[in-house]
């Protein structure tokens, strides 16, 4: 039969230094979730939106009756197993999503994790009438962002310091020389003031 044996000093001390971190944790939780309920503002500024077609509309039909947001996080609802579409509508087209949806391992010359051919999961997709597929990507291309957010294709608009030190810090010589700054091709974009609910 084995005793017990006291905490060591050193064990104590950190035992104590936890249970602080675990009790100031929980506290700031409880003082942030309560923050969040009662505020009239969004405590983070909202980069994605949308403003659907009839098309879209009724592509965003399909892909919930596809139950393709088991997967996909689209319209902040969803999951987030796969790709969140939210602003994928600012990087493709709605017709370079149609020949993904359609055929997607020949749309990237190579396996994909869940669609493509049976057994993936989201095999049935790619089995979709061409009308829904249609309907579905015109629904994701309208999926749009601000420019500058994590899911936009371009930067913001102007200059950004960090983004130039950056640059002047990693990008080589040769690379400067070879390719043009995104931010001096395109003209600004119009972005919304505000997104849509």
């Amino acid at each position: 039969m084995s005793l017990k044996q006291p905490l060591k000093s050193g064990e104590r001390i950190l035992f104590i230094i936890f249970g602080v971190f675990f009790v100031l944790a929980a506290i700031g939780y409880v003082v942030l979730e309560s923050i969040r309920l009662s505020s009239d503002e969004p405590m983070f500024e909202q980069t994605t939106f949308f403003d659907f077609s009839e098309d879209g509309l009724l592509g965003s039909t399909i892909y919930r009756k596809a139950n393709c947001n088991a997967c996909h996080r689209a319209l902040r609802s969803g999951t987030s197993m796969g790709l969140s579409l939210d602003g994928l509508g600012s990087k493709y087209s709605a017709e370079r999503i149609e020949n993904f949806l359609h055929e997607p391992q020949e749309y990237y010359h190579g396996p994909t994790i869940d669609h493509g051919y049976p057994p993936k999961e989201a095999a049935y997709v790619s089995r979709m009438s061409d009308e829904d597929l249609r309907l579905m990507a015109v629904f994701i291309s309208e999926l749009k962002a601000n420019p500058g957010s994590s899911v936009a294709k371009m930067p913001p608009p102007g200059r950004s310091e960090f983004i130039d030190a950056m640059v002047g810090s990693f990008a080589p010589q040769e690379w400067k020389d070879k390719y043009k700054d995104i931010r001096d091709k395109q003209p600004e974009e119009s972005v919304p003031e505000t997104a849509n609910e």
